[in-house]
């Protein structure tokens, strides 16, 4: 089965372009689409959603009865310098979120993670 599509990623008249699949999965990411009877797609909703979010949390603390967490001053010290701790990704450059720092003489927190397997089909 072959159709037009568009190609949001492409600037220019190269933007709309053809595409051919199986019957099967044409069908198949058509239906990706549609939800069933019954059921509302909830992309853009929720208590973390959109630009209510500060007052969604402050309701929801005064429902809870909490109250806003205390700033600690390890938070203080991290407010003067946000970027302190990002350092580029050595291989690519990226930020690279640091997880745990380990002090000499301490043991870490968490466990290791363990060691990936590899297996190799050699049939």
């Amino acid at each position: 089965m072959t159709f037009k599509v568009k190609d949001y990623r492409i600037e220019g008249p190269e933007r709309q372009t053809t595409m051919t699949l199986a019957t099967h999965e044409f069908i198949r990411r058509f239906l990706m689409h549609f939800l069933p009877k019954g059921l509302h797609r909830i992309r853009h909703y929720g208590l973390f959603a959109g630009r209510a979010r500060a007052e969604h949390l402050v309701r929801m603390r005064a429902l809870l009865a909490m109250t806003r967490p205390a700033a600690t001053p390890a938070d203080n010290a991290n407010a003067q310098k946000p970027d302190a701790l990002a350092q580029p990704c050595p291989c690519c450059g990226g930020r690279m979120l640091i997880i745990e720092l380990f002090a000499r003489g301490c043991r870490p927190q968490s466990r290791p993670t363990p060691p990936a397997v590899i297996r190799i089909d050699t049939s």
